[in-house]
């Protein structure tokens, strides 16, 4: 049986393997533990990467590229009109559609905008991640605000049903609340496990009158893409740790400028060793070696 370490590692093996082009310009690397090794497995593969510039989304992600001898770049100042040829990022936990909640590591404003600016984000989890519905086993939906409005948005996340929603505290309590690295707090909001679009067509071709099924906030249930647009519109919030809507590739074919916020592909590494992938067209969960 393989370790939750173990299992990133191979799902970061795999994840590079399958989407790291030798060729590309930008990549996009994200934060967290399962990060590192997505950076190993490009270190691995023994190719030049001279001319690939690394995009952090934070302090700890730009540390891990210089001590790997890769070349970092601020995501500011990337080319005008230039996309990232691929984005590979963690993820707290990943839906059937691939949405995504996003921000347990307070990175969520940064993590945003690279996935977004890339032509395919990449995901790489353990099997803890890879759940049927957000909200099934993490806990709270990620939000970071300015620290002015906090008292605010916890109101206002109340109102659309959130049960005790909170500033995230530092490890000492004494510290105060964490700060991003755009030193806003990040506020992490409970709500009851989201229903998928399909689910709400199931209940209305059915008649069924079950509270919630309507994916627009009855008893705090809420379909994920829904809800990140109500919290997106509360004065004070950055940015949603729900990662909703379209994924790179079906932003280019929508003729957007950008990318989009879902991967194109999650990596989940397996307790028996082997690693499956979920991938945009079904939703479906495969071998990767297959």
């Amino acid at each position: 049986m393989a370790d939750i370490e173990t299992a990133k590692r191979n799902a970061a093996i795999r994840a590079v393997k399958d989407h790291f082009d030798p060729q590309a310009q930008y990549i996009g690397i994200g934060s967290g533990t399962t990060i590192v090794y997505v950076v190993e497995a490009i270190q691995a593969l023994n190719v030049s990467t001279t001319n690939i510039r690394f995009v952090p989304t934070g302090y700890q992600s730009r540390q891990v590229i210089i001590r790997a001898g890769l070349t970092p770049i601020a995501f500011d100042s990337l080319p005008a009109g230039v996309l990232l040829d691929v984005a590979f990022d963690g993820a707290d936990e990943i839906d059937e559609d691939l949405n995504c909640i996003k921000g347990g590591g307070a990175c969520l404003y940064q993590e945003k905008l690279v996935a977004t600016h890339a032509r395919k984000f990449i995901c790489v989890a353990d099997h803890r991640k890879l759940q049927p519905r957000l909200l099934s086993h993490w806990p709270t939906v990620p939000i970071e605000v300015e620290p002015l409005a906090a008292r605010v948005v916890l109101s206002a996340l109340q109102d659309l049903g959130s049960k005790s929603p909170f500033v995230r505290e530092g490890h000492m309590s004494k510290a105060g609340p964490i700060k991003t690295d755009q030193d806003n707090f990040i506020i992490d909001a409970p709500f009851p496990p989201m229903v998928l679009p399909r689910d709400v067509a199931k209940a209305q071709s059915l008649h069924h009158t079950h509270r919630g099924m309507d994916g627009k906030g009855e008893d705090g249930v809420w379909e994920a893409e829904t809800l990140a647009k109500e919290i997106k519109m509360i004065e004070g919030v950055l940015s949603v740790g729900l990662f909703v809507g379209m994924n790179g590739y079906q932003a280019r074919e929508a003729g957007k400028a950008m990318g989009g916020q879902k991967p194109v592909a999650a990596y989940f590494g397996m307790e028996d060793g082997s690693v499956v992938v979920r991938t945009a067209e079904d939703g479906t969960v495969q071998d990767a070696n297959k």
